[in-house]
């Protein structure tokens, strides 16, 4: 599989061949293959992937940003669901990791037994009210390759607050793309919920950098599966490369791919406004590269036989999961300076 991004240093490349040698020959994950989905889950863990940027002592192996969108844009090319649910484990780990209230949360986490989803408190999707000590309300929807999860709000300034699974209720929701990702919506019934102060900038710089990495990946293999077709395919007496309209249009594609990567890995992490529009721009950028590599297989991209259109409905589905919008509001609040209240 290509790479359209920064030169790698050795142990990125032997990591990016671990991926490649990991994932070839694998098929897509589906919501109805849990074991499928399992089994996916258990060999990243078992690697040394599933929570590969937690800091080693909560239980992660402490690699490098870099390293991390590495594996997370090599997932994106084929399990994005668990590309997703994989940055929200780190992105979990990073607010509760270290907190002896949340050992046994912190293992299954690490261990891929639990699913854990990390949402905004105050996205459009998320509406919570606080009861007493606890939360009432319900969530649209968290995807996280797993069963009930629990979940991290971020709420207000450097505040957040852990749902057990058993404060929720979850019902099973329909999307586009996104297989294996098990999307539900909760009901958050919590008697008592835990809060814990958060590096915020922190968290929410890893789950917008993190799916701008899985949406390059989504990018980069629709790209690729776009040069192959047209590479193998003859009309008019030779490939459908020898065409300019058909070579300027896998060019673009290839040039979306890289800019997504560019962006996800130049990013400052710490720059909410900078995070904020990376994610933005990777999502519609990878809807844009997933819709013209569609177009270059003609009719048979509509056909479940070809990727091409597993790659237009993975790309909606991620920035449906990932709310850049969401972002892009967070993000303009902390620039104000005005955090969002209760």
């Amino acid at each position: 599989m290509s790479w359209r991004g920064p030169v790698l240093d050795e142990e990125q490349r032997d990591i990016f061949s671990l991926m490649d040698d990991l994932l070839s020959g694998q098929q897509p994950l589906a919501d109805d293959r849990t074991d499928a989905i399992d089994q996916a889950k258990a060999q990243l863990v078992e690697l040394g992937l599933w929570t590969l940027g937690v800091k080693e002592e909560h239980g992660g192996s402490g690699a490098q940003r870099d390293t991390v969108l590495l594996v997370l844009e090599r997932l994106g090319r084929l399990w994005p669901a668990l590309g997703w649910a994989s940055v929200q484990a780190q992105a979990a780990l990073a607010v509760i990791g270290g907190d002896d209230r949340f050992g046994d949360l912190t293992d299954a986490i690490n261990e891929g037994s639990a699913g854990v989803a990390v949402v905004e408190g105050f996205s459009a999707h998320v509406r919570l009210a606080a009861e007493g000590d606890g939360l009432q309300g319900t969530i649209d929807r968290v995807d996280t390759a797993s069963g009930v999860p629990a979940v991290v709000v971020l709420g207000p300034g450097r505040t957040a607050y852990v749902l057990r699974p058993e404060d929720l209720i979850a019902e099973p929701v329909e999307r586009t793309g996104l297989g294996g990702a098990r999307t539900v919506a909760l009901s958050v019934h919590a008697a008592r919920v835990q809060t814990i102060e958060v590096d915020a900038l922190e968290v929410r710089g890893l789950l917008r950098l993190g799916a701008a990495a899985i949406a390059a990946g989504i990018a980069g293999a629709a790209a690729d599966a776009a040069l192959a077709y047209a590479s193998s395919r003859d009309q008019f007496g030779g490939p459908l490369t020898a065409i300019p309209a058909v070579r300027q249009s896998l060019q673009e594609q290839a040039a979306g791919a890289s800019t997504i990567l560019g962006v996800a890995f130049g990013a400052d992490p710490s720059d909410s406004g900078q995070t904020a529009a990376a994610l933005a721009m990777a999502c519609d950028t990878a809807i844009d590269v997933a819709a013209r590599a569609l177009q270059s297989h003609g009719g048979y991209g509509y056909l479940t036989e070809y990727p091409a259109e597993r790659f237009v409905r993975d790309a909606v589905s991620l920035r449906a999961a990932a709310d850049p919008t969401g972002s892009v509001m967070a993000a303009s609040r902390d620039l104000a300076g005005n955090p969002p209240t209760e």
